[in-house]
């Protein structure tokens, strides 16, 4: 069992590709939405916090993950054809360098 989850809300679209990569038994309605619940460690739980502040989790420990992360997770599961993604997935929505200045951590004036 996962620690939390991140609750993909799926449109109609979508559905259609669900469909043809063979998911549609995985779909959920979650708060009367069609939906993929994806499960995640607490270490990736962590890192997702890190790389988008204000991400809030409800009582279920479940996250809606910004729009554009949404696609990207989206995009992974067709490909993958499977729920199980997040060891890849958090690679590609997880970046520990954003919101750093280029010069890193502290100023050491470029030694």
């Amino acid at each position: 069992m996962a620690d939390a989850y991140i609750n993909l809300f799926l449109e109609n679209e979508d559905l259609k590709k669900v469909e043809e990569a063979g998911l549609a038994d995985q779909v959920q309605e979650i708060d009367g939405k069609k939906a993929f619940q994806v499960g995640m460690t607490k270490k990736d739980q962590k890192k997702l916090v890190k790389g988008f502040p204000g991400l809030e989790f409800d009582a279920n420990n479940a996250c809606v993950l910004p729009e554009e992360a949404s696609k990207t997770l989206l995009g992974i599961i067709l490909e993958m054809k499977s729920l199980d993604v997040m060891k890849f997935a958090i690679t590609k929505l997880y970046n520990p360098l954003a919101g750093r200045s280029i010069s890193g951590r502290g100023s050491t004036g470029g030694r």
